[in-house]
């Protein structure tokens, strides 16, 4: 039996984020992502949900001996789905916060500048400004506000963006009409 494969579509994509060594590019169809709230949780992260009509592109990963348990602690907000893929051929999971403990997103919790950053990263590197575009266009809740954390990153595995790729992620947002706040009102 060879190892099974997740499918990540948001930091995960970041390669600098984990070190999950045999991954590749990839892509899924029926989900797209979405901004909303998770449970406990202070921020809006992204997860997937169904959608028959998009394809998202991603990382694909093995996950060494169908040892779980790294991977599930970082997404514990999150419920792991099984989804088909013909390169996948034991089985590709892929996560999603479950509906019940979604939230909508508004401005007492915001997105983190700083996670969006690491997200669109991941997709520049794996698959150039096309893929960073596909990013944003497959993505919904652009009207969720953004927290500018960029100075004191909040997110736990953020990274440093080259210059064009600040840039890049700040004219998508402007593009996007994208609201940035200093800190989440009470």
């Amino acid at each position: 039996m060879s190892d099974p494969f997740f499918f990540g579509y948001g930091s995960l994509v970041n390669r600098q984020t984990h070190d999950y060594p045999r991954c590749a590019p990839a892509k899924v169809k029926g989900w797209r992502r979405a901004w909303r709230g998770a449970g406990e949780r202070r921020w809006c992260y992204l997860t997937a949900v169904p959608c028959q009509t998009t394809e998202l592109w991603g990382l694909m990963a093995a996950v060494p001996g169908a040892d779980w348990q790294a991977l599930d602690l970082r997404e514990a907000a999150y419920d792991r789905h099984l989804v088909a893929h013909p390169e996948a051929q034991e089985q590709l999971s892929i996560y999603a916060i479950a509906p019940q403990a979604q939230s909508k997103p508004d401005h007492h919790s915001p997105v983190l500048l700083s996670y969006l950053d690491v997200v669109v990263q991941g997709y520049l590197r794996e698959f150039g400004q096309d893929g960073a575009a596909h990013f944003f266009d497959t993505t919904d809740g652009w009207d969720t506000p953004i927290l500018d954390d960029r100075a004191a990153p909040l997110y736990p595995r953020h990274q440093r963006l080259a210059d064009e790729e600040r840039a890049l992620v700040d004219g998508a947002l402007a593009r996007l009409g994208v609201r940035l706040i200093k800190e989440p009102t009470s």
